[in-house]
This record gives C-alpha cells, structure tokens and sequence, in this order.
C-alpha cells in the first residue's frame, strides 16, 4: 500500500481511487506503453505523485478548468482530477490507442470531471484557467500553442497560466521568460531522491 497520506490528506474515496489507479495502470501496460516497462513498478512514485505536486504549487479553486496538453498515458491530469474533484479536466494527446486506454481509466475511475480527447493542441479551441504538461516540448513552444487557450477570467490566488513539469536544466527554456516564468524545485515539497532534479515552472500569461 502506498502512503499518499505522507504529503496530502485524502478522503477514503480519494485513497481507493489511487490505489486502484495503480492497478488499472499495470493492467493497461500489459498491452499498450502506457508507461516505460521498466518503470511500472515504480507508478506511483515516478508518475502519480510526481503529478500531484501540482496541487502542492497551487490549489486550484472550486469549477477551475485544466488542459492537459500531451497527456500521454494521462499524466498529470488523471492524479490531478482525483485530488480536485470540484475542478474540470480536459485531457488531449494525438495518440488515439493512448487516449482510449486514458479514456477506460477515467471510466472506470467514476471521474466524471474529466474529458478525453484525442487532438492536436493546435487544434484546442477552448478556453481554460490552466494548462498542464509534463516534459511535451519546450516551453517557448507549448506558449506559441496554447496562449490562445487561456482564458482571461481570473479565480484562482494566481493569475491563469501555464504550469509545467520538467527535469533537469531548463535554464534554456525560460530564457525567453525570464522576468516571467517561476522556477520551482519538486524536492522543495516531496523527498524522494527522484524528485531531486525535478522542477516545476508556472509562467502566468
């Protein structure tokens, strides 16, 4: 049993939902990547609180609405929207077998605050408070995409933006956004040696 209990403070339904998360990912793995093979074992460490750390960055307000960009195997939408059942979540990713297997989880989750949606982000035409992504492209890209998404109504302790996890050095990627863009260290909240060269960066737009 994993003690999601050490950083947040889930209800019951909250802590059955993750650790049935970890089953339906391991399952799902059998027959479609969702997750590198050699890391499934290391799910919820590696993939679903590392997704989490979001909610320790910023607690979105009550009807926030979040896009996923990229969200691959569903990540960090799907630990996101446990963890904020009062919020919508809108998951994309142009893998279609991706957001099918995204799509079953979410299902049989019961987490009706989430859509999945196979697409470009190119071609998101909706507007949100938020958008998340972990490590899709470079940040000066995901802004030249999603810009265009965020919507301009303010309701959350800060301002609408993009939040992004990333590794390693980004100072790169933030160059352009340098009086901008907030660099934060993951282990600043969790722990783990993995955490240790994860960063999260928020740039408001």
């Amino acid at each position: 049993m994993n003690d999601y209990t050490r950083y947040f403070s889930f209800s019951a339904l909250q802590q059955e939902q993750l650790q049935e998360m970890i089953a339906l990912y391991r399952e799902w793995n059998e027959k479609i990547n969702l997750v590198s093979r050699k890391d499934i074992d290391n799910i919820f460490e590696h993939h679903i609180l590392h997704s989490l750390v979001i909610g320790k960055y910023v607690s979105f307000a009550p009807q926030s609405t979040i896009l996923d960009v990229g969200t691959g195997g569903g990540f960090p939408g799907l630990p996101l929207a446990i963890l904020f059942p009062q919020c919508t979540f809108t998951l994309i990713d142009s893998v279609a077998k991706k957001i099918r297997a995204v799509e079953d989880i979410k299902n049989r989750l019961q987490l009706p605050n989430v859509t999945c949606i196979c697409e470009r982000a190119e071609e998101e035409k909706g507007l949100f408070d938020f958008v998340v992504s972990r490590a899709v492209m470079p940040l000066p890209d995901l802004f030249k995409i999603v810009r265009k998404n965020i919507s301009k109504v303010q309701k959350n302790a800060i301002p609408n933006g993009i939040i992004v996890l990333k590794g390693g050095t980004v100072d790169a990627e933030i160059q352009p956004f340098r009086k901008l863009a907030e660099v934060l260290n993951v282990s600043n909240y969790f722990k783990e040696e993995f955490f240790s060269t994860k960063k999260i960066i928020y740039l408001p737009v």
